[in-house]
């Protein structure tokens, strides 16, 4: 319908998407049912009531109203979740989201196999429940657009925690995590700062005590050492993500 009967038009569009104009961010829909205006019809015409008068008491004008906005956006997505799992390729984000959730991300021994951010959810025995995000895979210059680069880094922001998943197979531990953490705060001042821990995956691995070791002796933050695969230690894990979302900010409720 068209004029004083016309409905609304509503584009419905995931919570967590930013509308942008020109690079500009007009508004930031991280609530439920929250709105924005993206278009305004135009000006009605008028009807030959309108141009009556005593000299005219028939007219047979009428005039067209005027014509709507016309404008285009930018709608871009940043994922809602309270804790964020980041890491290098194939360092087992993707399993540790399985062993703690109900989500069945991809899992493979190639590198990406994560592609696109995946969520799940962590169910606690007193009902509360957490949003943990799997995102893709990380490499060094990401801050720059290298790999996945800002597709995967804007998602961080949405996370009030950070799990720096670490394997604890290879050598350098420690510079893995500190490179991790480099990207992220080349992307955002702050980031890093987050509250975090340390997973060090993969511990059911020979030669893994020593590296864990290192990170336990060089990281001011608890390192959790577990094996995804096997559900090793993820117990543990699970208490301490709880323990970051009753200290944090929690951006929404699941």
């Amino acid at each position: 319908m068209h004029g004083a009967n016309g409905s609304h038009f509503v584009v419905k569009v995931p919570i967590g998407t930013l509308v942008k104009e020109n690079d500009v961010t007009l508004s930031d829909l991280n609530e439920q049912d929250a709105k924005f205006i993206a278009a305004r019809g135009g000006s009605g015409g008028h009807g030959n009531h309108f141009f009556l008068s005593n000299e005219n008491r028939h007219p047979d004008i009428a005039e067209m109203g005027a014509a709507g906005e016309q404008r285009v956006y930018d709608l871009e997505l940043k994922i809602m979740a309270h804790i964020g799992l980041v890491g290098f390729p194939n360092a087992g984000k993707s399993t540790l989201l399985r062993a703690i959730s109900r989500a069945r991300p991809k899992v493979a021994s190639y590198p990406f196999t994560t592609l696109n951010p995946h969520i799940g959810i962590v169910h606690y025995d007193d009902y509360v429940q957490l949003a943990v995000a799997d995102l893709p895979g990380l490499i060094p210059g990401a801050h720059e657009n290298k790999g996945l680069g800002i597709s995967f880094l804007r998602h961080i922001e949405r996370c009030s925690g950070i799990l720096y998943v670490i394997d604890s197979s290879i050598d350098s531990p420690l510079e893995q995590l500190e490179a991790l953490k480099y990207e992220l705060e080349q992307f955002k001042e702050g980031l890093s700062s987050r509250p975090y821990a340390v997973v060090a995956n993969k511990c059911d691995l020979e030669g893994c005590e020593d590296r864990i070791q290192i990170l336990k002796e060089n990281v001011s933050m608890p390192v959790f050492p577990i094996s995804a695969k096997f559900g090793n230690n993820v117990l543990q894990l699970l208490e301490y993500i709880r323990k970051l979302y009753d200290e944090g900010d929690k951006p929404m409720i699941w």
